[in-house]
């Protein structure tokens, strides 16, 4: 089964350029032009380091909304309406992209890719009583104190467990761990990994952290070198990705290079090359494997979607788990019968929806009840599905 490459992150922001003039703004929850109207707020990158995903997530968003504009609220049909935000893969910029979701008066907002950005703005969406559902935020902190954010992927305790035991039943015994300081998801993830790693037997021999926006990283890779590790470790964003993959080989590094999911991205193998061929990560969703008919209509639905505006035909994960988020979304509204956010967070509570990434429903916390992510590999420059790896 195979993957094959993703949108690529030369054509985000043309498209977020072309795509963002008509998404944002209008009125508040209620009624517009004689059709009553309530407001989804698309809390999302679109600039910055993680633009890149962030626009595929917005894309899943918009496609889900293309397939069902409307929602009934006590019997009444309401146009849909997303009101997009660029956090700009800032935590600073995400405060002041949170408020502007608020002063907007959106009933539920959608996102973010990024947990840093994610947890900045938990505080404000709770305050304003405003439930978010986070796509692809992993980390456990998104969730964990805020009764208002909830999200539909699993989380890194989760994810890197999952790739411990991966690296381990390949047979390494010696990892390390490189992580960007400050950013929430890569150190979080990170220490997921090195725990579940020393539990399995295995032994961390090396543990790095670099600076955001470096871009040399022979002096963290000659470190490692030394220590001969038989798998590194290395959740980063996209941007930095490449640059670790390649500086890695040229000092002739031959260890597997692994991460979690945002390296599922093709802008990736375009920049690394021929040394991006046997990394390994984890993801939420293969194409190849459709959970179920709403995902095999959204497979063949959401190419087309792709096609009609000039994006290449490939489904990154990120875009269905933006997708089952608006569902989770919509469902909530109807079953709230109201646009306040209060009620719908009440409700989200209770939701089961059969999305594109599986069955979707809550725990206590707010985090979707997953217990299986697939594992792919980087082969002739594609994705290519290894397994999936579920956690007892």
């Amino acid at each position: 089964m195979k993957l094959k490459k993703l949108l690529a992150l030369t054509l985000v922001s043309c498209m977020s350029v072309s795509l963002l003039a008509g998404c944002s703004g209008g009125s508040s929850s209620g009624s517009a032009g004689g059709a009553k109207v309530v407001k989804i707020g698309v809390f999302e990158p679109t600039t910055g380091e993680n633009g890149g995903g962030g626009f595929q997530e917005v894309l899943g968003v918009r496609y889900a909304k293309e397939k069902y504009p409307t929602v009934k609220i006590g019997g009444e049909e309401y146009k849909v309406e997303l009101v997009e935000v660029d956090n700009k893969s800032d935590k600073t910029e995400a405060v002041n992209a949170a408020q502007k979701l608020v002063s907007e008066k959106v009933s539920v907002v959608i996102g973010s890719y990024g947990s840093g950005v994610s947890i900045a703005a938990g505080q404000i969406f709770a305050d304003a009583k405003i439930p978010a559902i986070g796509a692809s935020c992993t980390n456990p902190q998104v969730t964990q104190g805020n009764d208002f954010y909830f999200r539909v992927c699993y989380i890194d305790p989760f994810q890197g467990t999952v790739m411990a035991n991966y690296a381990t039943n390949e047979g390494a015994k010696k990892a390390a761990v490189i992580t960007q300081l400050g950013d929430d998801y890569s150190s979080g993830l990170g220490s997921f990994f090195k725990s579940s790693f020393e539990s399995l037997g295995g032994t961390i021999v090396s543990e790095e952290q670099f600076q955001t926006n470096q871009t040399d990283f022979k002096a963290i890779l000659t470190n490692i070198k030394a220590q001969e590790p038989d798998v590194i470790f290395a959740p980063s964003s996209i941007t930095t990705a490449p640059l670790i993959i390649k500086q890695a080989r040229e000092l002739g590094i031959t260890a597997t290079i692994a991460a979690g999911d945002t390296w599922e991205n093709s802008t990736i193998i375009e920049n690394a090359g021929a040394s991006a061929e046997g990394v390994v990560l984890s993801t939420f969703f293969d194409e190849a494997e459709p959970a179920n008919d709403e995902a095999a209509s959204f497979i063949s639905g959401f190419k087309a979607y792709l096609k009609e505006n000039k994006q290449e035909e490939i489904i990154p994960a990120v875009s269905a788990l933006g997708y089952d988020a608006y569902l989770c979304a919509l469902k909530a509204i109807e079953t709230a019968g109201s646009t306040d956010g209060a009620k719908i967070q009440e409700a989200l509570k209770g939701v089961s929806i059969d999305g594109v990434t599986g069955t979707i429903a809550f725990d206590e916390v707010g985090d979707a009840k997953k217990d299986m992510a697939f594992i792919k590999t980087i082969e002739n420059g594609q994705f290519k599905f290894l397994t999936t790896t579920s956690v007892e």
